[in-house]
């Protein structure tokens, strides 16, 4: 039963300053709501000529924004802040519509956005510099940070609100101005967040929003005047972009994929274990999350009870039309991640490279003309396969059995990934242990909460590089100037 739903899709556009632009010239995208496979808007999309237009438009804006005293700048994102707790609701209803999250799941956007904009709002007023000369001596130096100028940001599908709250805020605090390309798959919340930016009376040009095509892409990452480059997606894009900034010796962030162990020894509470094991890999957000753990590596006294647990668990999460408060798994993005997550699926199966417990077709029956996977779990799977080794990003989770924590260290760390890591213990001396010899840029102990804004994020290896969150992540949006005075 699904409860009284706007399912109005507002008008694609771009923002470039304060103008609402409905007409584009790198073309039409037709967006497919992934529940119903069925076109529900057209989006405008920015070709060269309006990328240059908005990276003009930023640096212009950027000798305002730059100059403004950091207690206005802070002043400003905490209005932002109210605004997006102010339009949670709308923000929720454009992700169940663009993304197909779940209307359960799409409540939680808006409130870790908040959280970021309240965080990096107060760090706005709190840049400083050192003096770096001691006492006596016959220079005096200290170092000035400074914003870098024009950011290009480039955020992904999955999560749009929480990465504009990752990426645009610091970025922000720290001085700079910034023109973000969103996925074309879901543009409606990065449009609502360009025009609270304005409602909250940050400067026009500050931000600017281009749902754009390749070139338009091309064209931002390679423009002399954007100083970095931020960007979440997937490694194939990730060395496109990082290839266009070693050209330029640009420097970039890049958060990107990851295959998560999520680690559980036989003194975890094992229920706990389990309900957080289904709904971290196939069940939030259909699996279509860069740190979710979906590797599930069990000791071996007991294995067999926790795969009865987790497959128990994940047959009863409620999946289909996302509009429904009770849902709690809804579509894959589009029709192209159905089949490849179903075509990765059969290889495995094809191969042996598990024993497949749970799912592994695609919906019918009301569901068939949308894009649902179902929950999908293999036991017994080989670490060297490539079910084990390879980003599924799909709700797909496979099981693994170990012995000793040798062992475990040696499975978890197998991978080109090292985005996160997850232990389940009650013995705290060997979490600390585990924790020390993870090769990930974030471990989670005892189900310890993801994202915080307060907490440094960034992974290793093919999962990427740089930081979003904490003193860190402001860092990323920093460069420091030395100035040296002789005495």
């Amino acid at each position: 039963m699904t409860i009284e739903f706007d399912s109005t899709c507002p008008k694609g556009s771009l923002l470039i300053g304060d103008k609402v632009i409905e007409k584009a010239s790198g073309g039409v995208y037709t967006h497919i709501n992934p529940a119903t496979g069925l076109a529900q808007a057209e989006i405008p999309l920015a070709g060269v000529s309006e990328t240059e237009h908005a990276v003009a438009t930023a640096k212009a804006a950027f000798e305002i924004w730059r100059r403004m005293p950091g207690r206005e700048r802070a002043v400003l994102l905490g209005r932002l802040a109210d605004l997006i707790k102010a339009n949670a609701s709308e923000f929720q209803r454009l992700a169940v519509l663009e993304g197909g999250t779940p209307f359960s799941v799409a409540a939680g956007g808006a409130g870790l956005a908040e959280e970021w904009t309240r965080y990096y709002a107060g760090w706005a007023d709190k840049i400083d510099g050192q003096v770096v000369s001691s006492y006596p001596s016959d220079e005096f130096i200290y170092t000035l940070p400074e914003p870098y100028g024009v950011i290009g940001i480039v955020v992904t599908w999955n999560g749009p609100l929480i990465s504009l709250g990752m990426k645009v805020i610091p970025a922000l605090a720290a001085g700079n101005t910034v023109v973000v390309k969103p996925a074309e798959q879901t543009p409606f919340v990065a449009a609502l967040f360009g025009q609270l930016a304005l409602q909250a009376g940050i400067p026009p040009g500050v931000i600017n929003i281009l749902p754009g095509a390749v070139e338009s892409a091309q064209a931002l990452i390679a423009h002399p005047d954007v100083q970095k480059v931020s960007f979440t997606g997937g490694p194939v894009t990730a060395r496109k972009i990082l290839h266009q900034c070693a050209e330029l010796l640009k420097p970039s962030v890049m958060e990107l994929g990851g295959k998560s162990a999520n680690i559980v020894f036989a003194d975890a509470d094992l229920d706990v274990a389990a309900q957080h094991a289904a709904m971290m890999s196939v069940g939030l957000l259909s699996g279509q999350g860069c740190e979710l753990p979906t590797r599930l590596l069990v000791q071996d006294s007991v294995y067999d009870e926790m795969v009865e647990k987790v497959v128990a668990i994940a047959k009863a999460l409620p999946i289909g039309d996302p509009r429904d408060p009770n849902t709690f798994i809804g579509p894959v993005i589009n029709e192209e991640a159905c089949d490849r997550i179903l075509a990765m699926v059969e290889r495995a199966k094809l191969a042996g490279a598990g024993r497949l417990v749970l799912g592994g077709e695609r919906l019918g029956g009301d569901l068939a003309k949308g894009f649902f996977v179902s929950p999908t779990i293999f036991a017994d799977v080989d670490p060297q396969s490539e079910i084990a080794q390879q980003e599924v990003f799909g709700p797909v989770l496979v099981i693994q059995k170990f012995s000793t924590e040798e062992e475990v260290i040696e499975i978890a760390n197998s991978t080109q990934y090292g985005l996160g890591g997850y232990i389940q213990t009650n013995d705290l001396k060997r979490a600390h242990r585990l924790a020390a010899e993870l090769q990930t840029g974030f471990v989670h102990i005892n189900g310890s909460r993801n994202i915080p804004a307060h907490a440094p994020f960034g992974g290793l290896g093919l999962s990427g590089f740089g930081k979003e969150g904490g003193r860190p992540g402001l860092d990323e949006f920093i460069r420091l100037k030395t100035v040296s005075l002789a005495q």
